[in-house]
């Protein structure tokens, strides 16, 4: 396994963050005219394959690209609509089905929602499709999606807004999500996703996605309290050079590397289509372990400012706290990880 990380990717690294950076959070998740930007730059086609317009970065350039989106809290809703909309579509839809939503949705002329978990949607074959009914709580993207990649029933069926009540829920990091309710919904057969099990594809996915955005996201943390420790001078010196600062900050830079670490080898396997159930589950016990560690050493080393909310420091915290508990906690992942081991010989 080779953890150097290629030339194009980091040419796509920077360029994300050159464009994410400039501009100033807009209070939810999702900014049209960044997304634009985004889109136009190329960074949205980078990671998809050939076959949707895209360069074929694949799925480290989505970490790449979500890493400093993470970095930057920018409002871009590339997880949902980029890497699971637009990616597995390209990766489980025909030509036509590719054509008519993927395509659009790498250029950002269309936005999609998606997200591994239907709980409580049933989906029930109706003989010339499946009828969906229920109710799709915190979809990310949601109140700005034109169709919805939903897994329900054991498929994964594309539905237009149209046939959606969609209403707005703020999570705890201030970012928009939505309730999609679907009420005895039919969708045709050329909305269902064919092979490759995308519902699959979908869990595991999300789940390195969402480790590369808590990568991002405590990367930026640690840096800004490195800052802080540097400058914040008490009893006439920085606070950095107090011995319990000091190992509080060690603590926090090694939890950032295993997070890193762990991030990339689960993405690698799973980009070259090997076994990574056991690492993806890693990469989210890091993720979540040792991201609830950074954001607390961010907050306790900075001080009542660390909580203020004209300071940014607070929206780090808020946003490692929802990737903490997204997908699974670290207690979640241990216990998959532990139930795989004890069916090895």
């Amino acid at each position: 396994m080779d953890l150097t990380i290629p030339a194009d990717h980091n040419d796509l690294a920077a360029l994300a963050r050159d464009i994410v950076t400039a501009r100033v959070w807009s209070g939810s998740g999702h900014d049209p005219e960044l997304w634009s930007e985004l889109g136009k730059a190329g960074v949205l086609t980078a990671a998809l394959p050939e076959s949707v317009g895209g360069s074929g970065l694949g799925l480290l350039g989505h970490c790449v690209a979500l890493t400093e989106i993470g970095r930057a809290l920018a409002p871009a809703p590339y997880l949902a609509s980029i890497l699971l909309g637009a990616g597995t579509i390209a990766a489980s839809g025909t030509a036509e089905q590719r054509h008519r939503w993927a395509e659009p949705a790498a250029r950002g002329d269309l936005l999609l929602a998606a997200a591994p978990d239907g709980a409580g949607l049933a989906a029930r074959d109706a003989g010339g499709g499946w009828i969906v009914s229920g109710t799709w709580d915190a979809v990310p993207g949601a109140p700005w999606a034109e169709e919805f990649v939903i897994p329900a029933g054991g498929q994964v069926l594309v539905v237009p807004r149209s046939l959606a009540r969609v209403e707005p829920q703020e999570l705890t990091d201030g970012v928009t999500a939505g309730r999609v309710t679907l009420e005895d919904v039919l969708v045709t057969p050329d909305r269902v996703l064919g092979g490759n099990d995308p519902a699959r594809w979908l869990t595991a996915a999300a789940t390195v996605g969402v480790c590369a955005h808590q990568l991002g996201v405590c990367e930026r943390a640690v840096e800004m309290t490195a800052e802080h420790a540097r400058t914040r001078i008490a009893f006439g010196r920085p606070i950095g050079t107090f011995q319990a600062v000091g190992q509080r900050l060690a603590d926090a830079w090694i939890d950032l590397e295993a997070i890193r670490l762990s991030l990339w080898q689960a993405a690698w396997l799973l980009s070259e289509g090997r076994p990574a159930e056991m690492e993806i589950s890693t990469a989210k016990f890091w993720a979540a372990d040792a991201g609830h560690r950074i954001a607390h050493t961010a907050v306790h080393i900075h001080g009542g400012i660390g909580i203020d909310v004209s300071y940014p420091l607070h929206r780090y915290f808020a946003a490692a706290k929802v990737n903490e508990f997204r997908l699974g906690t670290a207690t979640d992942h241990l216990l998959r990880i532990g139930t795989a081991l004890s069916h090895q010989p």
